[in-house]
């Protein structure tokens, strides 16, 4: 029995779990992640009943049919998925299973680019007449014969984003490798086989995509060069001609009237651009994106004032109507363990920043095994798989320490597709559940408190304090006020609040010492009487 509320916004104030399938958990055996492994742990993630991580709806990294050149984003078919993965009626069985618990279920929607595989590539490339040439985005050499503009691919080991194809004697554009070659969203055919592609699966019951790359949709329709300058602001800056294209707008808005032919369906856009007014373009008008990722956020360096000044900037940015979304890694990110691991206290900093993430207003985004506090992981040179280097922040989810399950470390039987990380041992979901002061406890109980709490949950943010140290907040609503409290620095700082003596602590990072005091890298949530 369903208990999905087709609440239209359910979105808002809601965690989110990526789900990175190939490293989640493995059904079958064969090391690799897949549908039937997320089924078995949909439990941990949320039991229906308050038990559970407790989150509000997952997010699938693509699934679909695909040579799997890119881990998927590489998609030969937009309507079947891959065996690797499992089958469509698995993927039904999920969907009921996870609308049995109250939990959504996002898929990883790549528009902008198909498999070089796709039947639509592989009619267009045929011939110069072929019917689809123009559903992608071909063009001749320049007077030289090189590729028609400086535009090159966001893999830095592909170079330039054109390749020559010699039966027909143009070049076609690829923003990322070679075998994902763009379509062309400014031929109406196009979006119209897109918009199927989108009805197809809400039809089914999936409740939202997440929008690869959403703002490479729109590029410049003459193929100009990129000015020299534009071409250092990475991933994309003001001047750039191959992304964030005022069109590109215009065609998520396409995609919007699709998601509102249906109930309750969110759109959630990669919209990697690092200027947060430009992000909130592309859902201020209320017929884009329901919501777009921050990647400036995500971005900020180990700071009080940069992550202060970040939030208040978007939040100004935003205004009360607009929901803003937060993250702090992915798949494609280095994870929040290391990436502030100076000095051997990455955790504590982890911790820190996980209370700061959840208390923040507006949908949070939580990568698989953020839970744990799980660092990058070494590959061996021999292990090494993907083409941009991202396979440390990708290795597989420990369910138990390696001693008791072997190198599959619970996640397969068999042997992983990457190696486990290297404190699995005791950075591992059967370990962290027993330890009451472990990562994976800490957040079970920041859901658990923020879903029951108005303020958390749903209320309005104001910021209290910034300084060298300390990055003081507040969420408000009719019922509550919740303070936010963050220590950044590696000393005891006071925390300069006149009614500290009347707050009621909530939650903390780790252990509590002073009331009137934070601790080196300690967060809490305190709610005022």
């Amino acid at each position: 029995m369903s208990r999905i509320n087709p609440d239209e916004r359910w979105w808002h104030g809601s965690v989110i779990y990526q789900i990175w399938p190939r490293s989640f958990s493995d059904g079958d055996g064969d090391g690799i992640g897949d549908l039937r492994g997320v089924l078995e742990r949909l439990d941990y993630l949320n039991d229906g009943s308050g038990g559970g991580l407790g989150v509000d709806g997952i997010w699938l990294s693509p699934i679909f049919r695909s040579p799997l050149v890119d881990f998927g984003y590489d998609i030969e078919s937009y309507t079947d998925l891959d065996p690797t993965f499992g089958t469509l009626a698995d993927l039904d069985e999920l969907l009921t299973e996870a609308h049995s618990r109250g939990v959504r279920v996002l898929l990883d929607l790549v528009p902008n680019h198909t498999s070089d595989q796709h039947a639509w590539f592989l009619e267009s490339r045929s011939s110069l007449h072929s019917a689809k040439r123009d559903w992608y985005r071909w063009r001749d050499a320049r007077s030289d014969g090189g590729p028609p503009n400086n535009w090159p691919s966001a893999f830095s080991a592909v170079g330039p984003a054109w390749t020559f194809d010699p039966d027909t004697g143009q070049y076609y554009h690829h923003a990322y490798s070679v075998n994902q070659p763009d379509l062309n969203w400014d031929n109406p055919e196009v979006r119209k086989a897109m918009l199927e592609v989108v009805r197809f699966w809400f039809d089914r019951g999936v409740d939202g995509f997440r929008i690869d790359v959403a703002h490479r949709l729109g590029k410049d329709p003459e193929y100009r060069d990129n000015r020299p300058a534009d071409l250092q602001a990475e991933p994309t800056g003001p001047g750039r001609r191959d992304a964030d294209w005022p069109t590109a707008l215009d065609h998520l808005r396409t995609l919007r009237s699709v998601a509102d032919e249906y109930e309750g369906r969110l759109l959630v856009g990669e919209v990697y651009v690092l200027d947060q007014s430009r992000i909130v373009d592309y859902v201020m008008d209320g017929d884009g994106l329901h919501l777009a990722h921050n990647f400036v956020f995500l971005g900020q360096p180990w700071s009080s004032r940069a992550f202060a000044g970040t939030v208040d900037e978007f939040e100004e940015a935003c205004g009360p109507e607009v929901e803003p979304a937060w993250c702090l890694n992915n798949h494609d990110h280095s994870r929040v363990r290391s990436r502030f691991d100076f000095d051997g206290r990455g955790e504590e900093r982890a911790r820190a920043v996980a209370m700061m993430l959840l208390g923040l207003r507006g949908t949070v985004f939580i990568y698989q095994g953020e839970e744990l506090g799980l660092p990058d992981s070494d590959v061996p040179s021999g292990s090494v798989v993907d083409l941009d280097g991202r396979d440390p922040m990708r290795t597989p989810i420990p369910w138990q320490p390696p001693s008791l399950a072997g190198l599959g470390a619970g996640f397969t039987t068999g042997t992983p597709w990457l190696p486990v990380g290297a404190t699995a041992e005791h950075v591992n979901v059967t370990v962290e559940d027993r330890q009451p002061d472990s990562m994976l406890t800490l957040y079970r109980s920041l859901i658990r408190i923020r879903k029951a709490s108005p303020a958390l949950s749903g209320g309005s943010y104001s910021p209290v304090r910034c300084d060298d140290q300390l990055y003081i907040f507040e969420r408000r609503s009719e019922e509550e006020v919740v303070v936010v409290a963050i220590n950044f620095s590696t000393e005891t700082t006071d925390l300069p609040l006149d009614d500290i003596a009347a707050l009621e602590m909530i939650a903390s990072s780790g252990p509590v010492g002073a009331a009137d005091r934070l601790d080196p890298l300690e967060a809490r949530w305190m709610r005022r009487a």
